[in-house]
């Protein structure tokens, strides 16, 4: 079992603070860890719109603050506006 890591932080802020948690459609759980790929490069604003889409809600209908929030938290935990996919899974994860 690893240590929380930056990804871990990021996603306790997400939810714990601000609420994004994912959500229950069609009696199946999504969370924004449904959305991330296996590898490649993710950018703040891919993610921002996958949590969102993870929340059961449509991104194109959030306002800019509300997006651009969403994307700063993504930095300030990330460290950059685009990361390796494999950077965005937990550290407490069995390996």
């Amino acid at each position: 079992m690893g240590r929380p890591n930056a990804f871990d932080g990021m996603m306790h802020e997400f939810c714990v603070k601000l609420g994004w948690c994912g959500c229950v459609k069609d009696g199946k759980r999504l969370h924004v860890s449904d959305f991330i790929p296996e590898i490649g490069p993710v950018a703040e604003d891919d993610f921002a719109r996958w949590l969102i889409t993870a929340d059961g809600l449509d991104p194109d209908q959030l306002n800019g603050s509300e997006l651009r929030l969403l994307e700063a938290v993504f930095v300030k935990h990330m460290g950059a506006t685009v990361v390796d996919a494999n950077k965005l899974r937990p550290g407490h994860r069995d390996a």
